[in-house]
């Protein structure tokens, strides 16, 4: 009998709740372990001699792999089912966490951030699908909050095991193979949402999927998209270090607090903007997010913790705001059968944001300076947010016209 037909059970109201608390869960344990080597950087680069740079080609490795598992397996969920590509995702992950726990030097360090760059990127795909399948009101707003809050739960809270828990560069990948556990068998146990159809093999060969009907809004929302995730790749891979030449201070808490102060502001934006029109989210999100740059430049020049914590912040709020208006506007878009191939175009414009201009800026550094490489940064940052704020006005302003013919 063929498996082709089968269906995604049906959901309950209370289960359909439990199944999307459990998707949330799981992409913020993903994302916080991809963040949780950062404040462990300074601890590799003492006891292996790894040069600064040497962080950005780490983290380089991880987006890359998440881009090719993006490509290969983004839509694979459509034909299969969500459940079976999203716990072959856990499973590879584990594999990963298991890599940090033995690594012994860089040679393992990229290996260990290879995998999990294949297993974040098959597994942000699928649970954003499946999350607009139990969800379709909600998906968006947690597929936005989740991953900033789960890189800034990451960023601190492995900051603190490593400067007051023993075993630093073993205790927070510990606990993340628990996490990881526990919510596999969640996912085991939980519905499919998605019913199978044909042609699994023939969704492996890489491409991009972007609906018709989704092009337009697609192009309007890359720039902010672009410029947020790049802004979240330097402080991923540099942020130590920058956040070190302001502050004085090498405790790995002082990195993974610009990180927490980065991306958990972007997710309190997520959550108060959350019932705001779309395009309007991502007018407020682009001038904010200048703005918070232009504050944050002024602090890493004045050498003021205080103007870089606040711009950090600002920038944060302006991170979260762009990302899920850019999310809002775009996958809504999508019909069922074409979500998982949309959300991987959007995570892949999204990575190779979050980590081509994060290589260069790590290659320049040590050319340059950090200082003045973050000065360029941001002021690339910045044009691209008002190139966004532009493009989203012109949107808005053309459906505001659209509207009442529209309505005849």
């Amino acid at each position: 009998m063929s498996t082709t037909a089968v269906r995604p059970a049906p959901t309950r109201r209370g289960a359909g709740t439990a199944t999307a608390a459990l998707l949330a869960a799981t992409l913020v344990t993903f994302l916080g372990a991809s963040a949780a080597p950062t404040p462990l950087y300074a601890v590799y680069q003492e006891a292996w001699g790894m040069a600064s740079s040497a962080t950005t080609v780490v983290f380089g490795v991880y987006a890359l792999a998440l881009l090719v598992a993006l490509l290969v397996f983004g839509r694979l969920s459509d034909h299969v089912g969500r459940r079976p590509v999203l716990l072959g995702a856990i499973a590879v992950e584990i594999v990963s966490v298991v890599a940090f726990l033995a690594a012994d030097g860089m040679s393992a360090l990229m290996v260990a951030r290879v995998l999990q760059g294949l297993a974040t990127g098959a597994a942000t795909a699928v649970i954003g699908a499946a999350l607009l399948d139990v969800a379709p009101a909600l998906g968006p707003i947690i597929t936005g909050a989740a991953p900033v809050a789960g890189m800034g739960l990451g960023a601190l809270g492995s900051g603190v095991l490593v400067q007051f828990a023993p075993a630093p560069m073993r205790l927070v990948y510990a606990v993340l193979i628990v996490l990881l556990v526990l919510e596999a068998v969640g996912v085991w146990r939980a519905a499919e949402t998605a019913e199978r159809r044909p042609g699994a093999l023939a969704s492996l060969r890489p491409a991009v999927s972007v609906p018709r009907q989704a092009r337009r809004a697609l192009l309007v929302a890359a720039p902010i998209d672009i410029a947020v995730w790049a802004l979240g790749g330097f402080f991923m891979s540099l942020g130590p270090a920058l956040t070190t030449d302001v502050t004085g201070s090498h405790a790995p808490t002082a990195g993974g607090a610009a990180v927490f102060a980065l991306t958990m502001s972007g997710a309190v934006a997520i959550l108060v903007l959350r019932t705001v029109p779309a395009l309007r989210v991502m007018l407020i999100g682009a001038p904010v997010f200048a703005a918070g740059l232009l504050v944050l430049l002024a602090g890493v020049q004045a050498a003021s913790v205080g103007l870089f914590f606040a711009g950090t912040a600002l920038a944060g709020f302006g991170w979260g705001a762009g990302f899920q208006g850019a999310l809002r506007t775009v996958l809504p878009l999508a019909g069922p059968h074409e979500r998982a191939g949309l959300m991987s175009t959007f995570y892949v414009l999204s990575y190779l944001a979050l980590c081509l201009p994060a290589i260069a800026a790590g290659v320049a550094t040590d050319a340059f300076g950090l200082t003045a490489v973050t000065d360029v940064y941001g002021g690339a940052l910045i044009v691209l947010a008002v190139l966004a704020a532009a493009g989203t006005l012109a949107m808005h302003r053309s459906q505001a016209k659209a509207a009442p013919a529209g309505a005849h």
